[in-house]
């Protein structure tokens, strides 16, 4: 089976639109940063790195520092999928990422983004 478009995409090319949801919602880019470095371990140095560098996705999570071993109780739907069920291990982490962000674009607490 082919692998799927979105792993060779770059983070840096898809960061902006978590952004702009964010801010639409009157969330911040920190608030997105943070949620990020959460995920993966990356301090806002890397994080900047590896933006700048054009990471796909499939290196971005690869190569991440140490990916929070909380990120497993992120549970729900994602573009109709139940993110707990997705089997494959880059797309599930992907759509991790996917659920925090709207999360906050929803306006929900930061403490409970990060399952605090």
């Amino acid at each position: 089976m082919a692998e799927h478009r979105i792993y060779s995409v770059s983070v840096a090319s898809v960061y902006p639109h978590y952004v702009a949801k964010a801010e639409k919602k009157g969330r911040t880019k920190a608030e997105v940063d943070e949620i990020i470095r959460w995920l993966t371990g990356h301090s806002q140095q890397t994080l900047d790195d590896q933006l700048a560098k054009n990471t796909s996705f499939r290196d971005f999570f690869a190569q991440a520092p140490r990916m929070n071993p909380s990120r497993t109780l992120i549970t729900g739907l994602i573009c109709g999928v139940r993110v707990e069920e997705i089997q494959e291990t880059t797309m599930r982490e992907i759509r991790y990422l996917d659920k925090l962000i709207d999360e906050l674009a929803r306006g929900k607490a930061m403490e409970k983004i990060l399952r605090k």
